[in-house]
């Protein structure tokens, strides 16, 4: 592997009352032209004053233009929100924009309660664009029952099979003040028809006696049709991390297999199936000082090879440790100054990927690089 462009998209100083930059997406359209996303705010645990940015480079990353604001987010049920989350995808020509909503209409509530691990309700919404993302259409709302009461943020873009359906990737939370314990899942839907109805749900990975739960599914198509899903994997009784965990499909998500160890730590990012069916996928190492790596699967995703490829680490020192409980772990990731990478297809034999990096939780960049695999 070879890191062949690095930029930087967005410095944090370049947006003074709002300098906290996370959460990229990144797609590159069938004409070669890149489309960023991110979230920006003016601190990275604040929910109400954000909004989502983008930026566009029209020669392959080396250069990106002035960031411009998405669309304001609709009301929903009367209630104010705020578009947290912004993931794109593109299928054929068209390009596809899934906004996570957040709930504001209580301005006082953290995104998080740690009183009962509630979460402010999350909805999702699908814009659409038929001309390269130089216009998209009105934010509608997407259908997440029967999980339609529960706070459901996205976990990533909207995917595409070969058989013409599109996944749907959330996971479920607890409601903000429910006296319920939280069950976490990560869920897919499928639909035949844009997202206008959806035939069917998946839980790719559940824990019957909750004691593990699968955060941040990173789902990938593969070209024969398999779904590969890796997660974040956090023990509910130990309170530690384990290592990425994934599962597979091979009928369209109606059944999977269990889930499997892949045996490498960290939090893996959006990843990328190769042309000679290689998987990488970017992976967030803190088992020391933070730093995003990319890793390589010659397997299908059930284990990977020793090499990796270092692309940033400018967190300045080790950002987790041992923690009581899952409250400890969700403050912890909170204070995150380095993450979330997303890796894409340059569609002519090297990868992009995209992650948030900067040296204070509050101060933080949008960084790219293009790498020869």
């Amino acid at each position: 592997m070879q890191l062949i462009n690095y930029q930087i998209v967005s410095k944090s100083q370049d947006h003074p009352s709002h300098p906290s930059q996370s959460f990229p997406s990144l797609v590159a359209t069938p004409t070669g032209r890149l489309i960023a996303s991110w979230r920006c705010s003016p601190t990275k645990e604040g929910i109400c004053d954000n909004h989502i940015l983008f930026s566009v480079s029209n020669d392959g990353g080396h250069t990106w233009a002035k960031p411009f604001r998405s669309c304001p987010a609709p009301l929903v049920g009367g209630r104010d929100g705020v578009f947290r989350v912004g993931s794109l995808s593109a299928i054929g020509s068209r390009l596809l924009l899934t906004y996570c909503w957040v709930d504001t209409s209580h301005p006082e509530r953290p995104f998080f309660r740690e009183e009962n691990s509630g979460l402010l309700d999350c909805k999702t919404f699908l814009c659409v664009s038929d001309d390269d993302g130089d216009t998209w259409s009105e934010p509608r709302q997407l259908d997440t029952s029967p999980y339609q009461n529960q706070p459901t943020p996205t976990t990533g873009p909207l995917l595409s099979l070969p058989d013409g359906r599109i996944i749907l990737q959330f996971e479920l939370n607890l409601p903000y003040e429910s006296t319920d314990e939280w069950r976490h899942l990560p869920v897919l839907k499928f639909s035949r028809d844009m997202g206008r109805t959806f035939d069917s749900v998946a839980i790719p990975a559940a824990s019957p006696d909750n004691s593990i739960f699968y955060w941040d599914q990173r789902p990938i198509v593969l070209k024969n049709g398999k779904i590969v899903d890796f997660f974040w994997t956090w023990d509910n009784v130990q309170s530690r991390y384990h290592n990425i965990t994934m599962t597979e499909s091979t009928d369209g998500g109606l059944t999977w297999a269990p889930v499997r160890d892949t045996g490498i730590a960290g939090q893996a990012g959006p990843g990328v199936e190769l042309a000679d069916g290689r998987i990488v996928i970017p992976v967030v190492d803190r088992t020391a000082q933070p730093k995003i790596v990319l890793r390589v699967s010659e397997d299908q995703g059930h284990s990977f090879t020793p090499e990796t490829l270092e692309l940033g680490g400018k967190a300045p020192d080790q950002q987790t440790s041992a923690q009581a409980d899952r409250n400890g772990a969700w403050r912890e990731m909170t204070a995150f100054s380095l993450g979330l990478p997303c890796a894409v297809s340059s569609n002519h034999g090297s990868i992009y990927v995209i992650w948030y990096a900067g040296l204070a939780t509050d101060q933080t960049d949008i960084d790219f690089a293009e790498v020869q695999i």
